[in-house]
């Protein structure tokens, strides 16, 4: 799978450059980049999709699995704190310095998906369940969105781009921002997959 990043805080430069980060960072990469065009048909051929219109479950999932076997810990709690511990104080994955959120929601939360990776980076005054150094946070390009069958008001990673001057105060903790672009080989058409 092909992709766009942007480094926020100089988070690249710090994962590429320092032996703490830089092996979780490449596992990353090298998740998405073995995602192929035939992984995501395969996975989409599956009945537990058949009621999606888009490819984003099935692309979460293939994240999902791949990180899993890496050791990442998917849904991990920010907090120990048992009143945070539900969905929205949770990390999609985590492992070591880096935290992950795959933000294929809705536009609204794109504030949320890039502030979480901050949460658990920062000091609080509730006991935390991870300390991020790194936060990645994946969305899906205009151009995936569209080709992928994703809804039109998922946030995506443009719009997350704009958001970064103007939450530069509060977006402390360094991040990647990820952007999914499109298959090559097919497109999504009314929840179909059609083979270029």
């Amino acid at each position: 799978m092909k992709y766009n990043l942007h480094s926020h805080r100089h988070a690249i430069e710090i994962s590429k450059n320092n032996d703490k980060y830089i092996d979780d960072y490449e596992q990353v990469l090298s998740v998405l980049d073995n995602i192929s065009d035939e992984n995501i048909i395969k996975e989409f051929s599956k009945p537990q999709y058949h009621n999606n219109r888009s490819i984003s479950r099935c692309i979460n999932q293939l994240i999902k699995k791949r990180l899993s076997e890496l050791g990442w810990h998917s849904e991990s709690p920010i907090f120990q704190d048992k009143e945070y511990s539900n969905k929205r104080f949770r990390l999609d994955f985590a492992k070591n310095n880096f935290s992950i959120e795959v933000a294929f929601n809705h536009g609204e939360a794109i504030s949320w998906n890039l502030l979480k990776p901050v949460l658990s980076g920062e000091l609080n005054h509730i006991d935390k369940d991870i300390q991020t150094r790194i936060g990645m946070v994946i969305f899906a390009t205009e151009e995936m969105k569209k080709i992928g069958g994703f809804d039109s008001a998922v946030g995506s990673y443009e719009k997350a781009l704009r958001y970064l001057p103007i939450l530069m105060n509060q977006l402390t903790v360094p991040l990647i921002i990820i952007g999914l672009r499109k298959p090559v080989s097919f497109i999504v058409d009314d929840g179909e997959i059609q083979i270029l």
